[in-house]
């Protein structure tokens, strides 16, 4: 995909609705089979709300990229510092599937890892569903090895079943 058909930028509040919209989008598509509908609108609730979302743009040291094709948002990712000091954490990496195995997801990847470089990070670390296949595969071919398997419980019932993966820098 030519390089001027593709802008990958911070969000900005403005961007709330849009991205509220792609959010429950690429969810309701690709996780229905792994973690089924009644997670998925609690996550996204929980995750995408417009106050959370704002109080995240207001952190100095959270960062959230917006990606647009011909001027459309088709993905986005978020990342902060870990708490243990020496990693980034990629939260979210997300590319909605009209637009995936087009490399731009690997393009947002890489401004996550330039940030970690950029802090002196000494890798790139993030949580992903055990049953989430297509996405383990591509972190495995970005370089990611699993540190670890963790099951967390986000409330309403429900747990996040995740590897925890991770690149040296």
């Amino acid at each position: 995909m030519s390089a001027d058909r593709v802008v990958i930028r911070p969000l900005t509040l403005a961007d709330i609705p849009s991205l509220q919209a792609l959010a429950a989008d690429i969810w309701r598509a690709h996780y229905s089979a792994i973690i089924g509908a009644a997670q998925i609108e609690y996550m996204l609730e929980q995750r995408y709300d417009a106050k959370v979302l704002r109080a995240e743009l207001a952190q100095a040291d959270t960062w959230w990229d917006l990606l647009l094709v011909d001027d459309v948002p088709q993905g986005f990712a978020s990342y902060f510092p870990d708490v243990r000091g020496d990693a980034l954490k990629l939260d979210k990496l997300y590319v909605h599937a009209s637009c995936q195995r087009l490399g731009l997801g690997a393009r947002m990847l890489e401004r996550a890892l330039a940030k970690a470089r950029a802090l002196g990070a000494r890798k790139l670390i993030l949580a992903v569903n055990k049953g989430n296949a297509s996405a383990i595969a591509a972190y495995r071919k970005w370089g990611f090895v699993i540190e670890e398997a963790v099951v967390k419980d986000i409330g309403g019932g429900f747990v996040m079943d995740d590897y925890v993966m991770a690149r040296s820098l």
